[in-house]
């Protein structure tokens, strides 16, 4: 007799590399949906009449349904499983290219957005349950850097293979293939084994999950973490343009090359977080973006731009994958499994950095320049980092 769907056959090596790999495509699919709207989904929008603010607008609902997703999404997937959600999140990112492809107005490439911004938080949120449900601790880190370095190669890709798709079969035509790609991912999770889950599931309330301590760290962290990284993305770019003189081309150069460093230091981090322990990687990479965030003031051309922030990635990444391997490491330390409701939190927390760092870091910028924001916010960040180790170290737990 075949094994069930969710046989607990996925443990073994060729199975669970097969999920992972599923997983990676899907969140390959996943950013590149989100990616290639940076040369397309503006043109779209002016060809509706959409004025700056709308489109800023268009842009910016995809972060309401990541946030009003990830915990209940998160929550329903500990529960029946997730093969189920994980599949659902797919269609809906095929549904939601198709929305971009052939809307008739702004109301629709709305619906659109909206719809990809939850099938996103879908996607990532029970794609690193599931890494979790398979992997234990000490090997947590290095699949979840392997993922992410996926994820960061569409990064890399998307606005190029976007922008040549659009020039080639207008506009449908990318958002048309991103379907195509989500629809095959879905069809492939539908067909391998998932981890099978217990006929009484976890239904420990997400309060109780989310007040945890560990999880709570872990949570502030990514905030902090993901609020800086995100700050930087748009006033370095600035800055970048009014210091240096530099065009789109090369800046975007400079983050291409960026990213291709942290694709291929997720992994190496990961693993050195199975070895350490999240914690003391996510803290300490976290205490590493605020020390060296002073050194990018000292950018002041483009072989400089190349070295610096290439060189300020490394910390980045010391950051990234260890911190998803610790909300994991955060929601079993007491023997829980809710993965699913840890990286909707962890998703909500990131979503949350993503919303106050770019705005808080671009008034700075407006009224400050860039050497003083960078100089203003690296003692936060490190101070945060020191507070977050003091007071997840046993020592200082209340009895």
């Amino acid at each position: 007799m075949a094994a069930p769907l969710d046989a607990p056959a996925a443990t073994t090596g060729v199975s669970r590399a097969v999920v992972v790999a599923l997983i990676t495509v899907a969140t390959f699919t996943d950013i590149l949906a989100y990616s290639i709207a940076v040369p397309v989904l503006p043109d779209i929008s002016r060809r509706f009449g959409a004025s700056p603010t709308v489109i800023g607008l268009l842009f910016a609902s995809f972060g309401l349904t990541v946030l009003l997703t990830s915990v209940p999404m998160g929550a329903v997937s500990d529960r029946p499983g997730r093969r189920l959600p994980l599949v659902g999140g797919l269609v809906a990112l095929a549904a939601a290219s198709v929305l971009f492809a052939f809307a008739p107005g702004l109301s629709w490439l709305f619906a659109a957005r909206l719809t990809q911004g939850a099938a996103d938080a879908i996607t990532w949120v029970v794609g690193f349950a599931v890494v979790a449900d398979l992997y234990n601790a000490d090997e947590r880190g290095r699949v979840i850097g392997l993922v992410m370095s996926g994820s960061t190669a569409a990064f890399l890709v998307g606005p190029t293979i976007g922008g040549w798709l659009y020039q080639t079969g207008g506009p449908a035509l990318p958002y048309l293939v991103v379907a195509g790609l989500a629809v095959i991912t879905a069809v492939g999770l539908l067909l391998v084994p998932l981890p099978a889950h217990p006929e009484a599931p976890e239904t420990t309330p997400v309060l109780t999950i989310a007040t945890q301590r560990p999880v709570v760290i872990c949570a502030i962290a990514v905030i902090v973490g993901g609020g800086t990284i995100a700050m930087l993305e748009p006033v370095l770019a600035l800055h970048f343009a009014a210091a240096l003189g530099l065009g789109p081309a090369r800046i975007g150069l400079v983050f291409g090359v960026a990213a291709l460093v942290a694709a291929v230091l997720h992994p190496v981090f990961g693993r050195v977080a199975d070895r350490v322990g999240g914690r003391t990687m996510t803290l300490s990479g976290l205490c590493a973006i605020g020390l060296a965030l002073p050194v990018l003031s000292i950018i002041g051309g483009l072989v400089s731009a190349f070295v610096v922030y290439g060189a300020f990635v490394v910390t980045i990444s010391m950051m990234v994958a260890p911190s998803l391997a610790y909300m994991g490491e955060a929601v079993s330390h007491d023997g829980r499994q809710s993965f699913g409701v840890a990286y909707g939190l962890y998703n909500c927390a990131w979503a949350i950095g993503l919303l106050i760092g770019p705005s808080v870091g671009a008034a700075v910028y407006e009224r400050v320049g860039f050497a003083t924001l960078v100089w203003a916010w690296a003692p936060f960040t490190v101070v945060v980092a020191g507070w977050l180790w003091r007071a997840s170290t046993p020592a200082t737990v209340a009895p």
